[in-house]
């Protein structure tokens, strides 16, 4: 399926790449709500407004914690709330499931400011996945928890602690059936607490077998103080097996800031990203070798990942307020926002 849309991915070179400057002393914002096959007509007009409304809405809460003067850490962590409560993306409620049918969640955060960083990976009880790598950065000596440990320190840390019942959504556990019965694979027990089996469309099934065999949200923010955060959340992959960890928990790969560079949040099959540590060696180019934001991008998505085999994006912003976003798929749904601008939300590979 891979080698079905990377050429025409790279064809589209230009579309799928946008790079855009803000003022010094200005906050901007950059997001991503994944990338995939996402092509016009895929989609219902009404699909199609719902992901727009609720890119607008993302942006609407990262505007009203950089506009009154908050932090870009504050306003990583309130978009990317929404996000995880939205069951549109595979990342807190709505996540995608794993072949044992849980719902198993990773997120990472980075300050620009302080190269100081949280992660967890594999958690099934908390709410706001974010929250909890915030939570280990600023409360913990650690960068990375996982599993049980994570939640027993989201407990200490008084965060909010779901049932499993709280992620799941009938369109998820539909295309996890979907894909056991591809793997030849059993289909586990449907899970505790939820609700009655409901009719799904079978159509958004086969847009999401196509479009989310990947899928994260993730937010780059720079604040009035000139600092950058990014932090990324995702259920990562349908039917993934074995405690399978993607990239988006794992600062480098699919997280990194620093603000003598820039800020990357990646979306994409996270095996790939980690191999090439995607979102640190965008930043490595510009700082060292001098390439603007999107040049430095584009060489890492377009030629070096797509090389791979790999598929995915980024969306990414430096601390002079440029922004950029490059991807090799068909799609990813984006937006972005600086300080006194109109919010640009966009879907498809031939828009802005």
């Amino acid at each position: 399926m891979l080698r079905r849309f990377l050429p025409a991915a790279c064809a589209a070179l230009l579309s799928t790449s946008a790079a855009f400057a803000g003022e010094p002393g200005e906050w901007a914002l950059v997001i991503h709500g994944g990338a995939g096959v996402i092509e016009r007509g895929a989609m219902t007009p009404e699909t199609e407004a719902a992901y727009r409304a609720a890119m607008n809405a993302a942006l609407e809460r990262g505007e009203a914690v950089l506009d009154e003067g908050g932090s870009s850490l504050d306003a990583v962590v309130a978009v990317i709330h929404g996000l995880e409560d939205d069951p549109l993306f595979n990342s807190g409620r709505g996540a995608v499931f794993t072949a044992a049918g849980r719902n198993e969640l990773d997120a990472s955060i980075m300050d620009g400011a302080t190269l100081n960083a949280g992660a967890v990976a594999g958690v099934t009880q908390v709410r706001h996945p974010i929250s909890l790598a915030r939570a280990v950065m600023e409360n913990s000596r650690h960068v990375m928890l996982q599993g049980e440990g994570a939640e027993t320190f989201a407990r200490e840390q008084d965060l909010e602690i779901v049932e499993p019942a709280w992620f799941f959504t009938e369109r998820r556990w539909a295309s996890l059936e979907r894909a056991l019965n591809r793997l030849g694979l059993p289909i586990p027990p449907r899970p505790e607490g939820a609700p009655e089996p409901e009719p799904v469309d079978h159509g958004a099934l086969e847009r999401d077998s196509r479009e989310h065999r990947f899928g994260t949200v993730g937010v780059v923010a720079l604040d009035r103080d000139g600092n950058i955060a990014a932090g990324t959340s995702t259920g990562g992959t349908t039917a993934k097996r074995w405690g399978r960890v993607g990239d988006s928990p794992i600062i480098g790969a699919g997280t990194y800031a620093n603000n003598e560079s820039c800020g990357v949040s990646a979306t994409g099959t996270g095996e790939y990203f980690i191999r090439l540590t995607v979102a640190s060696r965008i930043c490595a180019l510009v700082e060292l070798q001098g390439l603007s934001l999107q040049d430095a991008a584009d060489r890492v998505i377009q030629d070096e990942l797509t090389a791979l085999e790999g598929d995915g994006g980024i969306v990414a912003l430096t601390a002079a307020g440029d922004i950029a976003w490059s991807f090799n798929t068909p799609g990813m749904y984006r937006a972005r926002q600086s300080e006194g601008g109109e919010p640009v939300v966009s879907i498809y590979g031939d828009e802005d």
